[in-house]
């Protein structure tokens, strides 16, 4: 398994979306959360096609803090089952990498 994630997960709101993102960073769980949006989104829910306008949150972060991340979604979303997907970053600039390793470990110092 890759050593590095990016974890996505969409939102109803900008603000729900800024409110997970705060989150994770705050507990150390996320290197960096960009905020996409609004984007449109057309999927399958109970049986029929919906439509939304939602907020793709695009988490980096160490692939040993995956299973606190999840949590940490699920506690705060407002889906009753929100998209929570990762990604494995098979290669990516090593001062990069680095930074998401040092950003994520608990008890980091600010970087």
């Amino acid at each position: 398994m890759s050593e590095y994630l990016q974890v996505s997960t969409t939102t109803a709101s900008e603000e729900e979306a800024r409110r997970i993102a705060s989150a994770l960073l705050e507990r150390r769980l996320a290197a960096c959360v960009q905020v996409v949006g609004p984007i449109e989104s057309r999927y399958w829910w109970e049986g029929k096609i919906e439509d939304a306008s939602e907020w793709l949150c695009l988490i980096k972060t160490a692939a040993s803090r995956y299973g606190e991340v999840e949590a940490t979604i699920a506690e705060l979303h407002s889906y009753d089952e929100p998209e929570v997907v990762a990604t494995p970053i098979v290669a990516g600039r090593e001062g990069y990498l680095e930074w998401v390793r040092g950003s994520t470990r608990p008890g980091s110092p600010d970087q």
